[in-house]
This record gives structure tokens, C-alpha cells and sequence, in this order.
């Protein structure tokens, strides 16, 4: 990609991610974006097919700049289960107030817009995967208990971790988000893995 269509397709990221943390609700269109870019609707549409195709790539572009790879190091790198578990939940229960503007923005949208559905589901998609990571290292140490298998557990930690949950809790509930945080990695831990009497 030539430097001159790197920086514009980065000036269209950059806007569209700047517009999602507004809020700025239904009102975001391709148009929108296109002028907050300073670029034209033909410009853009040579970068971005569709609405859904953009905002994918915008929330990728936040996850580099806020670290969200980083900040998986140390689940990554945990040497049992458990410490893997902990560390994913203590990552991602801190990385959603970081994402919440932006998120937000895009569960509304998502409401009447289906290929922003979809990149909202592909999205969440990718934090599943580290759920089931943590999940079969659980199952590896042979800590994940009976009667869970690894993708019913798997789908309980995504939802238990969901952005929905956390808007519940800390937003509606008024929990801070330390407690938030510390529970949430509570109850994973109580779940999820096996008391230590009951471990082979």
C-alpha cells in the first residue's frame, strides 16, 4: 500500500473511531465519516466496502493503540489454568471501560443495522477465543469441573464477561470498578475450577 493511501485510509479510521466515541448514535453514516476524514464518499468506499467492514477495522485500530495485546501477556504466559483464567478476567474486566464509548456506540447502532451486527459479533467473536483459551488450560491441568466440557464453560465465561454485564453492573448497580473486577474473577475462579480437595 503506497504512503499516500496508508494515510488516508488512516485519516478514515481515525474518524470513524473519533465519531463511534461520541456517540454520535444513528447520525454516524459513511458520509459522515468521509467528511470528518476530509476525504471523499469515493475515497473512502476505495478503503471500506461497507459500514460493518469500517468499524472492524477501527476498533482494531483502538485495541493497538490502548495495548490490548499487552495487556493478554500475562494470561499468555501463565503456567496453569488458573493463573490464566485469573489474569484473562482481571485483563478484560479492565479493558471494557476502555472500550465502552466506542462499544456502546455500536450496540446501538447494531439495533437496526445488521452489517453492524455482524461486526460487533465477529468482535466478540475474538474475546471468545480468549475464553476458550483459559477455559482448555483449565481442562489441560484437569482443574475444570464436572460437568462442564470446555465449550459449555467456554460460552458461560463469554457471557458472564459480556459488555452487557458490566454496563448492568457498573453502570446501573453503581459497582466501581474494582469491585467489579475483583468479583468477576471470583466467581470465574469458583466456577470454573475445582475446589482444591476435589483436584487429582
Amino acid at each position: 500500500m503506497s504512503s499516500e493511501k496508508s494515510d488516508t485510509r488512516r485519516k478514515i479510521l481515525e474518524a470513524c473511531l473519533a465519531l463511534l466515541e461520541e456517540g454520535a448514535g444513528s447520525r454516524i453514516r459513511m458520509s459522515d465519516i468521509a467528511k470528518r476524514a476530509g476525504v471523499s464518499r469515493q475515497a473512502l468506499y476505495l478503503h471500506f466496502q461497507s459500514r460493518g467492514e469500517l468499524i472492524i477495522a477501527a476498533t482494531l485500530l483502538q485495541d493497538e493503540r490502548e495495548g490490548a495485546q499487552e495487556r493478554l501477556t500475562a494470561s499468555r504466559e501463565a503456567t496453569s489454568g488458573r493463573a490464566r483464567l485469573s489474569a484473562f478476567v482481571q485483563a478484560w474486566c479492565g479493558y471494557i471501560p476502555v472500550i465502552y464509548p466506542v462499544a456502546r456506540t455500536i450496540l446501538y447502532l447494531a439495533e437496526t443495522d445488521n452489517e453492524v451486527a455482524s461486526a460487533w459479533t465477529q468482535r466478540m467473536e475474538d474475546m471468545r477465543e480468549g475464553c476458550e483459551a483459559a477455559i482448555a488450560a483449565l481442562s489441560r491441568d484437569g482443574d475444570l469441573p464436572e460437568p462442564f466440557d470446555v465449550a459449555c464453560a467456554t460460552d458461560l465465561l463469554w457471557s458472564l464477561l459480556s459488555v452487557r454485564q458490566w454496563e448492568l453492573l457498573c453502570q446501573q448497580r453503581g459497582w466501581s470498578q474494582e469491585s467489579y473486577a475483583r468479583e468477576m474473577e471470583a466467581a470465574a475462579l469458583r466456577l470454573f475450577c475445582k475446589e482444591e480437595t476435589s483436584r487429582p
